[in-house]
């Protein structure tokens, strides 16, 4: 057994089958075999101020976080360095272009046009969204992806990873469809674990249409990056996970809190409380 099998309590030896353990962790089956590389300490450190700045000047690029870690920071990062990290960690800068997605998108992979432009959002599960985020640790760092309700703002279902592939991206959606049923659009940007063949195939058994932002975006699907932004102040940079266990029960605790207690600021009410009030009469929608 691996530290990061030992860490997350998930243990070959155990006669409830691997995956079914990570199913019950709520971490995809690729974190339980994963073998983390070293990450150093200086490293980890740029990395958490690269994910600050990031949040703070979300249109900033590399030459600018390069700059920025300097006058804010005193780091000298070279600017390559910067990039290469930012890939890493899947950050982008907002504004248009050809920049990185969350993750690179495939060549291979089709890429389904952008269906919510000027769409009134009425309803509960009529419009679903998705994405990765960056989540920094003690030790190392993980990847979370969250399904959120895009009327509601409700957080369906999420998943930790220690690797950003796209099993963890299933998990989370097949566990949304299997607890609040099917949306009628589901949106995504173009990173490949979205793009994929595995992840779109279960869109399309469910009939459900596909809707994807243009790349760089960043607009598009800005209500789960103002999560994102919710998730780190309210939540992660309050606390240094120690591991991907300590953050699996630490984020549990926060989407709880954020779905049920938290009022929405625009809402004026919970996500749960707008999710439960908005959901269509039945035959309502065909």
């Amino acid at each position: 057994m691996t530290p990061v099998e030992r860490k997350q309590g998930i243990s070959q030896s155990d006669p409830l089958p691997v995956a079914k353990q990570c199913e019950l962790m709520e971490i995809s089956r690729s974190t339980a075999y994963y073998q983390p590389k070293a990450v150093s300490d200086e490293q980890l450190n740029l990395m958490r101020k690269l994910d600050e700045l990031h949040l703070l000047y979300p249109f900033y690029g590399s030459r600018r976080l390069k700059t920025a870690l300097y006058d804010e920071h005193e780091l000298v990062v070279n600017r390559k360095r910067v990039q290469r990290l930012m890939v890493l960690m899947g950050i982008q800068a907002i504004y248009p272009g050809k920049h990185r997605q969350t993750s690179e998108p495939n060549r291979s992979h089709r890429i389904y046009p952008y269906l919510l432009k000027g769409l009134d959002i009425a309803r509960s599960n009529q419009a679903w969204c998705t994405d990765i985020t960056y989540l920094p640790m003690r030790k190392g760092f993980a990847y979370l992806v969250a399904i959120m309700d895009w009327h509601s703002r409700k957080v369906l279902s999420w998943r930790l990873s220690n690797v950003m592939d796209t099993d963890f991206c299933i998990d989370a959606l097949k566990e949304a469809i299997n607890r609040y049923g099917t949306p009628e659009i589901f949106n995504t940007d173009q990173g490949s674990q979205f793009t994929s063949e595995a992840f779109t195939s279960v869109l399309k058994s469910k009939g459900i249409q596909i809707s994807m932002d243009g790349k760089g975006r960043w607009v598009d699907n800005v209500f789960i990056e103002r999560l994102w932004r919710s998730v780190k102040y309210e939540e992660v940079y309050l606390h240094a996970y120690e591991d991907i266990l300590h953050a699996q029960r630490n984020l549990k605790r926060y989407f709880e809190f954020y779905n049920t207690k938290r009022r929405h600021q625009i809402l004026g009410c919970t996500p749960d409380q707008q999710y439960i009030a908005s959901l269509p009469a039945l035959g309502d929608v065909g």
